[in-house]
C-alpha cells in the first residue's frame, strides 16, 4: 500500500472514482512509475464484504445520493430519485456489472456516416475507428480474461442459455453463444474459475469476475505509485489564471473539506456526476462550466436502448442458477433500415432475484396479472435487449436550480426522452424476444419496459472539432490540456454493446498517451 502523498503535492495526478475508467488509467498509470492519487466517493468493500442478498447489498454499494429527473422516460415515473443503477464504492460498478465484454463493430464508430442525418438525433463520428481501437480491445480482453479471446473457453451455458438458446436457433439466428465475458471460465490472474453462484449484480464472491477493485487497484498500490482515498466525495475542480487545472477540492469521510494539488485531473465519475463536476467547476474563466466551451458538457446522455422479456414455461428453468448474463444473440446488431429504425441490438440473457423482480416486472404492480406472473417465478426465463439509443442534445444533466446535497452543491437532473428510433427498436426487440421464447413453447411472455441503468454513456464526449463536444480521441478536453475525461461520458455514440470493455480500452490507450505527454513536458 502506498504512502499517503501530501495534499500540497502537485506533482500527482489525480483520478477521480476508481471504476473501469478511473480505476485502470489510475493502475496503468502507477505501473509506469506516475505518481497518483485517486479519489473514490464510495467505501471500499473487499470480497469478503459482498452480500448474496439483493437488497441488502445494493443499499451498501449503490449510489444513492438525491438526483432528480425530468423527461417522459418510463424512469421519471417509476423510479425518480433513481436515474441509473450505479456503484459508489472503490471498484465503481465494475463491482455490479454483468461481465458482458463486446468489442464495437466498424460502422458504430461512424454513426453520422452510417445512420445520415436523422431528425432529433445529434449524431457525431467517433474521431477514433476500429481498426485504431483494435490493439487497444485486444490488450483489455487479454488483461480482463475474457472468455472467447486468447484461446480462453467461453462459460457453460445455464438453463436459462439453454432455452435461450433453443429458441434462437428455431428462429434462424446464427450467432448465439454464451458470449465474451470478463469472467474466468478457468483460473487465470490469481483468481478462480467462476462457480456459477448466480449473484453476479452483488459482487462476485468467489473473484472469477474482473473488477478494478481486486483485478487492478492492488497492483497499483503494489508499486508504491498510487494512493486510493475512499470516501474522498469531489466537489469541484480548481485552475489557474492560465486555465491549467491546479487542484481538486473534495469532502473526506467526516466531511471535512480537503484539497489535494495536481499536476493532471481525469475525471471517472459516470456520465452523471463527471459532467456535474465540470459545471460546479464554473468560474469567471470557465462561466458555463470547466471545458464547456462547446455547451456539449451534461449534453448527449444516452443509457442505451434497454427493456426486458420474460417468460413462463411449463417445466422448472430456475433462470438465476449459473451465471447471470452468460448468453447473447448478436444477429439484430446491424444496421437494417428495412427493420424500420437505424443501429441495432442485441439480446442477452437476464435474471433477477425475486426482490428485483417484483420491483422492476411492473413498479408499484399488484392484482392478478402480476401476482400469477410472480407465481410462475421458477419457471420462468428471462432476456435483456441493449441497444443503440440515438443522442440527442436535449437529454443531459444539468445542475438543480434549487435542490443541494449534504456539501452544499447543486444536485444532478438527468432529463431523457426516447427518440423515435429508440422506440421503434424497443418493439421490434420485444417482438423479437418473445418470438424467441414463443418458438419454444412460452406459456406466456412479458415485454418489461426499461429500469435505471448501468449504462450511462454521452455528457462529454468525444469529438474531432471542439465546437462538436468536449474532448479529443485521447479524452484530453479540448479547452484545458491537463484535464481529462476518463470514463463512458467520452462515448461519441453507445453502439449496441455493453460499454465496458471499450472503456477500459480507452483508459488504457489514454494512459499511455498521458506518460508520453507528461514524458514530452506537454502536460
Amino acid at each position: 500500500m502506498a504512502a499517503p502523498f501530501k495534499l500540497d503535492d502537485d506533482s500527482v495526478v489525480v483520478v477521480i472514482g476508481s471504476g473501469a475508467g478511473g480505476g485502470t488509467l489510475a493502475t496503468d498509470l502507477a505501473l509506469k512509475g506516475i505518481k497518483v492519487v485517486c479519489l473514490e466517493a464510495g467505501g471500499r468493500h473487499e470480497i469478503e464484504d459482498f452480500e448474496n442478498d439483493e437488497w441488502s447489498n445494493f443499499s451498501k454499494i449503490s449510489w444513492l445520493d438525491p438526483r432528480t429527473t425530468s423527461g417522459s422516460w418510463r424512469v421519471a415515473r417509476d423510479f425518480p430519485g433513481l436515474p441509473a443503477w450505479i456503484v459508489r464504492a472503490v471498484g465503481g460498478s465494475t463491482i455490479h456489472w454483468a461481465g458482458a465484454s463486446l468489442r464495437f463493430q466498424e460502422h458504430e464508430f461512424k454513426a453520422r456516416t452510417t445512420y445520415g442525418e436523422i431528425a432529433g438525433a445529434n449524431l457525431l463520428d467517433w474521431p477514433v475507428t476500429l481498426a485504431e481501437m483494435e490493439p487497444w480491445y485486444e490488450k483489455a480482453e487479454n488483461r480482463m480474461g475474457t472468455t472467447r479471446t486468447h484461446g480462453i473457453p467461453g462459460l457453460p451455458g445455464n438453463n436459462n442459455y439453454k432455452v435461450f438458446e433453443a429458441g434462437a436457433k428455431k428462429l434462424g439466428y446464427k450467432t448465439v453463444s454464451t458470449g465474451n465475458m470478463s469472467i474466468n471460465s478457468q483460473p487465470r490472474d490469481g483468481r478462480g474459475a467462476c462457480q456459477q453462484i448466480g449473484f453476479c449484480f452483488q459482487g462476485c464472491k468467489s473473484g472469477a469476475k474482473w473488477s478494478t477493485l481486486y483485478s487492478e487497484i492492488p497492483k497499483g498500490e503494489a508499486t508504491g505509485n498510487l494512493e486510493v482515498r475512499p470516501n474522498s466525495h469531489v466537489l469541484k475542480i480548481e485552475h489557474d489564471a492560465s486555465g491549467k487545472v491546479t487542484a481538486v477540492v473534495y469532502a473526506d469521510k467526516s466531511g471535512t473539506v480537503q484539497r489535494q494539488k495536481a499536476r493532471i485531473v481525469a475525471v471517472a465519475g459516470n456520465s452523471i456526476e463527471t459532467p456535474r463536476l465540470l459545471l460546479n467547476s464554473a468560474s469567471n474563466q470557465f462561466p458555463n462550466g470547466l471545458a464547456n466551451s462547446s455547451g456539449q458538457v451534461g449534453r448527449n446522455y444516452m443509457r442505451h436502448l434497454t427493456a426486458s422479456v420474460y417468460a413462463v414455461f411449463e417445466k422448472p428453468v430456475k433462470m438465476w442458477r449459473g451465471t447471470t448474463m452468460a448468453g447473447i444473440i448478436k444477429d439484430e446488431s446491424v444496421h437494417d433500415p428495412k427493420r424500420g429504425f437505424a443501429a441495432g441490438y442485441e439480446m442477452e440473457t437476464l435474471s433477477l432475484g425475486l426482490p428485483f423482480m417484483a420491483a422492476f416486472l411492473d413498479p408499484g404492480g399488484w392484482g392478478r396479472s402480476f401476482t400469477s406472473a410472480m407465481d410462475g417465478y421458477e419457471n420462468m426465463a428471462g432476456m435483456w435487449i441493449v441497444g443503440e439509443d440515438m443522442p440527442q442534445e436535449k437529454n443531459g444533466i444539468t445542475l438543480h436550480a434549487t435542490q443541494k446535497d449534504k456539501y452544499g452543491m447543486p444536485v444532478p437532473n438527468v432529463h431523457f426522452d426516447d427518440h423515435p428510433n429508440d422506440i421503434a427498436m424497443r418493439n421490434h426487440a420485444w417482438k423479437q424476444g418473445a418470438a424467441v421464447y414463443d418458438a419454444v413453447g412460452a406459456v406466456r411472455t412479458f415485454p418489461t419496459p426499461p429500469y435505471p441503468s448501468t449504462h450511462n454513456l454521452g455528457t462529454c464526449r468525444m469529438s474531432a472539432n471542439a465546437r462538436d463536444g468536449v474532448c479529443n480521441k485521447y479524452g484530453q478536453t479540448h479547452d484545458v490540456k491537463n484535464l481529462f475525461i476518463s470514463d463512458g461520458s467520452q462515448f461519441t455514440s453507445g453502439a449496441s454493446e455493453n460499454p465496458t470493455l471499450t472503456i477500459v480500452a480507452l483508459a488504457t490507450r489514454q494512459a499511455e498517451y498521458i506518460a508520453a505527454e507528461m514524458g514530452k513536458k506537454n502536460i
